[in-house]
């Protein structure tokens, strides 16, 4: 293909019907579309980056991306094994760290109040240190 007969040689290939190219429009349409629904415009530009993937295509390739990756990991923990036994332990174990988990927090805001107290207490030392000095009179 020479430069001469690249379709954007001469613009032929971009010219629709009406006076404006279609490309024109479409760009036009994707920032109105951004502009009122940005999602529809995102997914549409990903689409077109894609190269207009037929939707089999896309419903495959989300597939893979989601069963495959972190959604396989979160749906793997919450399957039902059918084992009764392995059921009732995880049962168990879950509830075990959720309450371990409660605990955990249960410290966290006691250390929390704790630390709060201290400042209190930091403050209020600083402040009758600076009235001691101030009823003394020395001027600060």
């Amino acid at each position: 293909m020479t430069f001469s007969s690249a379709p954007w040689s001469n613009g032929r290939a971009c010219r629709g019907a009406g006076p404006f190219p279609r490309r024109s429009l479409e760009i036009g349409a994707i920032v109105i579309g951004f502009i009122y629904a940005w999602p529809l415009a995102a997914a549409y530009v990903v689409w077109k980056l894609m190269g207009y993937p037929a939707f089999d295509e896309l419903k495959s390739f989300a597939e893979r991306s989601f069963r495959g990756g972190f959604g396989h990991a979160a749906g793997a923990f919450r399957q039902d094994t059918g084992n009764w036994a392995f059921e009732e332990y995880r049962r168990r174990e879950l509830e075990r760290l959720e309450e371990e988990r409660r605990r955990l927090e249960e410290e966290s805001r006691a250390f929390t109040d704790f630390v709060e107290e201290l400042k209190r207490a930091r403050d209020r030392d600083q402040f009758d240190a600076f009235m001691a000095k101030r009823r003394a009179g020395s001027n600060y």
